[in-house]
Parts: structure tokens; C-alpha cells; sequence
């Protein structure tokens, strides 16, 4: 039947009994089938997880160029792991690590939360930050407020308004 309808017999269950076979076009299953693999290796998601080092006696400028660059790291949909390098003594005085990593929290919390609470690991203090879920429709009003702004910028240029 198979070579009269010009496709290939498959043997689809041989450990049953009897063997279960399916008349189909083999290639062209094959090809579907990468077609589906490759498909899902493109949906799926690479997380990549970034680490952002700070000291307890960090200053404020410092503390805002992190942060900042943690923000950036989020913002692109990387995970961020934040750690407090404690040295000497520091590792007497975990409450500074914690508030530092608690102020990190706040400062980015519209774009992150909190997957590890912050710990003490030995001599450092560590506490990792997941992107947010609602990233993409934040980026969708943030693009809306963009373009009537755009729209009427390229207006009054195309009207040889000059500021």
C-alpha cells in the first residue's frame, strides 16, 4: 500500500504486539520535526546573570554608578547578582551589607524584585535580583509616550518652526 501511494512504511511501536506501522512521507517528517526543534531553541529564553560588586563603605557616587549600571543589566533582562565583599573586620558588621543590598532593592524595584534574600556567604553578603515581569509592557507606554513626542517634533520641523 505504501509503494502504491508513493510514501515510506514506519515502523511507529515495535514493542508492541503486533508491531504498529504508519504509511507517511518520512522526509517530509523529519523536516517538520527539525522545523519544531528549532523552533522552540528559538523561544527559549538564555538568562544570563551579571554580578555587581560593592564594599560596605562605598560612597554615594559610587553607589549611584552601580546601581545605575545594575539598572541598565535588569532593563536588558539579565539577572543580577549583588555582592558585598567584606574585608578585616567589615564581617563583624553585616547590618551595613544589608542595607546597602536593601537600598539597591528600592532604588530598582520598578524594574526588578528580589529572587535571594540577601545572605552571608563566608566573607561576602550576596542577594540576586530577576528582571520584572511586567518589563515589556512598561517598554510598550514608555514607547506611546516616545512617539506622540516624535510626532510632533518631525511636525513642526516639516512646518520650518525653528526654536
Amino acid at each position: 500500500m505504501a509503494r502504491e501511494a508513493g510514501l515510506d512504511l514506519v515502523e511507529v511501536a515495535d514493542k508492541e504486539n503486533p508491531p504498529v506501522c504508519r504509511i507517511m512521507d518520512y522526509g517530509k517528517y523529519k523536516y517538520e520535526a527539525a522545523q519544531r526543534a528549532k523552533e522552540s531553541r528559538r523561544n527559549s529564553t538564555n538568562i544570563i546573570v551579571k554580578e555587581m560588586k560593592y564594599r560596605p563603605k562605598i560612597g554615594p557616587g559610587d553607589f549611584e554608578t552601580k546601581t545605575r549600571k545594575v539598572r541598565t543589566f535588569l532593563e536588558e533582562g539579565c539577572k543580577v547578582k549583588i555582592t558585598i565583599m567584606f574585608r578585616g573586620r567589615e564581617v563583624q558588621h553585616p547590618e551595613l551589607g544589608k542595607r546597602i543590598l536593601d537600598d539597591i532593592a528600592v532604588e530598582v524595584e520598578e524594574v526588578a524584585k528580589v529572587e535571594v534574600y540577601p545572605k552571608l556567604d563566608g566573607r561576602n553578603m550576596v542577594m540576586v535580583l530577576g528582571p520584572a515581569k511586567n518589563k515589556s509592557r512598561r517598554q510598550a507606554t514608555r514607547l506611546a509616550k516616545a512617539e506622540p513626542a516624535a510626532a510632533l517634533e518631525s511636525e513642526a520641523v516639516s512646518q520650518g518652526v525653528n526654536n
